[in-house]
């Protein structure tokens, strides 16, 4: 559906914010863009969507050119911002439905899907109440609710869960699934990684505007080493098979090698009665790739 080849943006002074930029995304995928503030994300999507012109590279959407024709491009691509919409002067249900009939749904269409949302992300308590008295995170909620009531084949969310209790960030996942099993594709920035990795396909990490990592979460986490975490006396001494240890107060932190695991398992047992053993995260991988580029 969407594939972009070495997409290159570079503003005023040099800056570049994306950096030879090869990706493809498929018809009932979600990807996650992944990288720190300022890693060139939202810059990314925004090309995508016609709102920032490449310095170089090229972007191909259902076989088409979204730059050269962006009017197209926003039928065909539902987008939320980073930015909180501006929602003075109308309800909750209003700002969705609004958001659906410009977007070219039908009265009846829009105002079933908006009641499905409302239902879906627990905000009908909220759907009459003008939204400029709503907290952040049930802005955040009505935002996306905006962008997806009439969503177009690809949907791009910058920061969805943004100010979004853990409960209804469940809730808006469970969304974005839906979307994808619809056969569209997906395209989310999220800095809530622990979350994204059980809701996305494909993660594309990012550091200063280019790809560091990219691949399916459990596939870029594979082999990796694993981490101990146990609470432990300041004088107990790190075993032999520990490759890094940490130690914050009473808190000991190891990474050991998955064929070790048994060891630490039976080694952690014999001195504390209390201690998590995991694999390798998304957040790991991230953090690893970022501080490597």
């Amino acid at each position: 559906m969407l594939h972009l080849e070495a997409l290159t943006k570079t503003y005023r002074r040099g800056v570049r914010a994306n950096d030879g930029i090869t990706l493809h995304v498929a018809a009932g995928q979600v990807i996650g863009l992944l990288g720190h503030n300022g890693a060139g994300k939202t810059t990314l999507l925004s090309q995508v969507i016609g709102l920032v012109r490449p310095s170089s590279g090229r972007i191909r959407l259902l076989g088409r050119d979204p730059v050269a024709d962006a009017a197209w491009a926003r039928t065909v691509c539902s987008f939320q911002p980073q930015d909180q919409a501006p929602l003075t002067g109308v309800t909750t249900r209003q700002a969705i439905e609004i958001a659906g009939r410009l977007r070219g749904g039908s009265r009846a269409e829009v105002r079933r899907r908006t009641a499905e949302l409302l239902a879906d992300l627990d905000i009908e308590e909220w759907a009459d109440s003008p939204a400029e008295r709503l907290s952040g995170g049930v802005r955040r909620l009505t935002a996306f609710s905006m962008a997806v009531v009439t969503p177009g084949r690809l949907v791009m969310l910058d920061e969805p869960t943004n100010d979004v209790d853990p409960v209804r960030r469940r809730l808006l996942w469970d969304q974005v699934r839906e979307l994808a099993a619809e056969d569209r594709a997906i395209m989310l920035v999220t800095h809530n990684i622990a979350e994204a990795e059980r809701a996305i396909d494909h993660a594309v990490v990012l550091d200063h505007g280019r790809v560091v990592a990219t691949g399916a979460p459990a596939d870029l986490a594979a082999g990796r080493e694993m981490r101990l975490e146990l609470t432990t006396p300041a004088e107990l001494t790190p075993p032999a098979w520990s490759r890094t240890a940490r130690r914050d107060g009473d808190r000991l932190t190891m990474t050991l090698a998955a064929t070790d695991a048994a060891a630490a398992v039976t080694w952690a047992g014999q001195h504390t009665g209390r201690f998590s053993l995991n694999p390798a995260s998304l957040e790991d991988v991230y953090v690893d790739a970022t501080l490597v580029a």
